[in-house]
């Protein structure tokens, strides 16, 4: 009963925040100078390569956010298959998109070339992970694919994770907007990795 309640609670959650950070995200869609924009040069906002690798991942990154959290419903994916597969292909379309974008627009991001490294290795990876998802899918390596998937997933949720501890660094510990971002470019990801990896781990052995 316990791990029943907590189980739906982890869902929840899951859901609620994946989807609340989309929702916010999708403000940039009136393509107007607000918020992060606002602390952009006149010369980067007017840089076209900048646009598009920024518009291009607050347009598909909420896609991937709000796809994702679906396809980690067992009875979801056994009771609506082709609907499953169909999401998956959002998804992936959507990391490819957004990725390659976050890729471009990371040699922009405030905080230096620490900063830009850290935010530059998040898209490498959420990248690799989705593409080894799809291969291992089209190899019909259910298990690969979805050990894979719960990775490329976990870096997804690098865009809730970053939202959650930048005001905490900057607000309890005090650090500056920058410093802040400088440490967020890499905490926002790295400790989701290592979660999902040592869970993925303790699943394997109780199969064993």
């Amino acid at each position: 009963m316990i791990k029943r309640v907590s189980t739906a609670l982890g869902r929840f959650l899951l859901f609620f925040l994946a989807f609340g950070v989309a929702l916010v995200s999708m403000r940039y869609w009136s393509f107007e100078t607000i918020d992060f924009l606002q602390m952009k040069t006149e010369e980067v906002l007017s840089n076209q390569l900048f646009r598009i690798s920024f518009y291009g991942h607050v347009i598909f990154g909420p896609l991937a956010l709000m796809s994702g959290p679906f396809q980690f419903l067992p009875k979801f994916r056994a009771k609506r298959m082709q609907l499953h597969r169909l999401i998956g292909k959002v998804y992936i379309i959507a990391v490819l998109f957004s990725g390659l974008a976050g890729l471009g627009a990371a040699q922009w991001t405030p905080g230096g070339e620490f900063t830009q490294l850290g935010f530059s290795l998040l898209a490498l990876s959420w990248l690799y992970t989705t593409t080894k998802a799809y291969l291992s899918i089209r190899n019909l390596d259910i298990d690969a694919h979805q050990q894979w998937m719960l990775r490329s997933y976990a870096l997804t949720l690098a865009a809730v994770t970053l939202r959650i501890y930048l005001p905490l660094l900057q607000g309890p510990i005090g650090l500056s907007f920058i410093e802040a971002y400088q440490v967020v470019g890499w905490m926002c990801w790295i400790p989701n990795l290592i979660v999902i990896e040592i869970w993925i781990r303790k699943r394997m052995m109780s199969f064993e």
